[in-house]
């Protein structure tokens, strides 16, 4: 029998099931926005409000012809340092001046009654500038003055005043754009004026190792020189970017573009316009990454967080309670995925603050509280000359499962490995080459300070507490190690196996 013939509950069901596929499939884009037919509308609003930045640096130098490198000891040599010390062929002496000038981008974000306007760029537009324009879409030319510039974020805020209201824009949440969501990027690329292109968000969450708060848009809009500091908006018109960087063996655009976010952005510009500097979050840490053998060695599931190598004495964390080897988690109720996260996060956060605190400690969740405290940005951390370590001394006793030799902090010792007289541990007083220790970059003159989350002063300390790890059928050992880069952990294979 042919049921399509004939009407009933099975034609029903048929044309249901048929009925709700087709509005799954009606329905299922509704979440992303298609592709425009044109950019048009959405570029005529905008460009107005985005901006060309000329920057004029005088530089003071010789011009004409230069001294000729000769060889060491020449005859010659000093015939032309007194030529060209007299001011060569002119013969005047004089150091001459001459102007640089360089373009770049930016966008007015905000307008107020009294005729000023705040511009957002990029600091290294502006950097050692003497001399700042912003050129409107209209070519009118205004002088510019810095409210204020972050360098660690590679943020400025200029000034204007005009006798009209100027068209502005405002930023959006770049936590909400996704990758394959479009975008439009403006600005002046190699100088030739207000240039619009397209594309699409390309990644997210990019590190370029340019700052500590690394966190870029990739895209693949065309982002060429010129275009530093200008905007990259969402099909809603918002700056959801500040356009910064490109990767580009040539020079030009090669399809991979950064942008700072708009999440990361905002807050830095309100507080240039407010304060003038940046006032960043501060927890007092020295923090490392959370490898797969020290997620191991802690019970943690997964590698996730920010281990702590160190506490700044009478910091925040210090005083809160947090302890060298505690993994933090969660940071004012926002998780630490992995450790770069976690300063870009308390630089967010706001002065004074009391906030939330979830570390790992003894293979549990433990919760505390600590007021943040404000980053001097001016503090410099001076690392140890890296010399190269002196030889083993006699009277050391070799650990075979690390494949070092350990001794007890002595006056000779500190002496030949030029240690500080309150360090404290077991010195490293020699590392075989094909070694656990060797693999991990141990190397002679280095501290082991921590075994196993526990203070250390002799050898035999160290070698009982991998026997012990051991019976408990551990593979790996956590060590806490000071070396010439600071206090870091490390975490070692203990099995019988090489």
């Amino acid at each position: 029998m042919n049921i399509a013939s004939k009407p009933g509950p099975v034609m029903s069901h048929a044309k249901m099931a048929i009925l709700a596929f087709a509005v799954m499939i009606i329905s299922f884009p509704a979440s992303a926005k298609s592709a425009p037919d044109s950019f048009a509308d959405l570029a005529e609003r905008l460009l107005p409000a985005v901006v060309n930045i000329s920057t004029t640096q005088v530089i003071e130098g010789r011009s004409g012809p230069q001294m000729p490198q000769l060889p060491p000891g020449s005859p010659f040599e000093d015939f032309f340092k007194e030529f060209f010390d007299r001011g060569g062929p002119n013969g005047n002496g004089q150091r001459r001046k001459r102007k640089a000038t360089s373009l770049g981008s930016g966008f007015i974000i905000e307008t107020r009654t009294n005729g000023d306007s705040y511009v957002v760029t990029n600091n290294h537009v502006i950097q050692d500038a003497d001399e700042i324009t912003v050129i409107l879409q209209d070519n009118s030319r205004l002088d510019a003055t810095v409210v204020g510039r972050d360098v660690k974020t590679d943020l400025a805020v200029l000034k204007i005043k005009s006798k009209r209201k100027l068209p502005s824009v405002k930023f959006g949440d770049s936590d909400k754009s996704r990758v394959g969501d479009w975008i439009v990027a403006i600005g002046n690329p190699f100088g030739l004026g207000g240039t619009v292109t397209s594309g699409i968000i390309s990644a997210r969450g990019r590190d370029i190792r340019s700052g500590p708060y690394d966190n870029f848009l990739q895209t693949d809009a065309s982002i060429n020189r010129g275009n530093s500091g200008g905007p990259m908006f969402n099909m809603d018109g918002d700056v959801i970017g500040i356009n910064s960087a490109i990767y580009s063996p040539s020079g030009g655009s090669v399809g991979i573009g950064f942008a700072i976010p708009s999440s990361g952005a905002k807050p830095i510009v309100a507080q240039l316009i407010k304060f003038g500097e940046v006032r960043r979050g501060w927890l007092g840490v020295h923090i490392q990454a959370v490898t797969e053998e020290i997620a191991e060695t802690l019970g943690l599931d997964k590698p996730r967080g920010a281990l702590v190598a160190s506490l700044i004495k009478d910091g925040p964390a210090e005083k809160s309670g947090v302890k060298t080897g505690d993994v933090i988690l969660e940071f004012n109720d926002r998780k630490v995925p992995e450790m770069r996260k976690l300063p870009r996060i308390v630089a967010e956060t706001e002065i004074d603050k009391p906030v939330s605190l979830t570390v790992w400690r003894d293979g549990k969740e433990v919760k505390l509280k600590v007021i943040v405290g404000q980053m001097d940005e001016s503090e410099v951390i001076a690392a140890l000359d890296d010399e190269d370590a002196p030889g083993k001394p006699g009277g050391d006793r070799m650990v075979d499962p690390l494949g070092v030799a350990l001794a007890e902090i002595t006056e000779p010792l500190r002496a030949q490995f030029k240690l500080d007289k309150e360090a404290r541990g077991v010195v490293v007083t020699e590392v075989k080459e094909d070694s656990v220790a060797a693999e991990k970059g141990i190397r002679p003159g280095d501290l082991i300070v921590e075994v196993s989350q526990g203070e250390v002063t002799t050898p035999g300390q160290v070698t009982e507490k991998i026997d012990a790890a051991r019976k408990e059928g551990r593979k790996r050992i956590l060590l806490l190690i000071e070396g010439q880069t600071g206090l870091r952990f490390v975490a070692l294979k203990i099995n019988k196996e090489k």
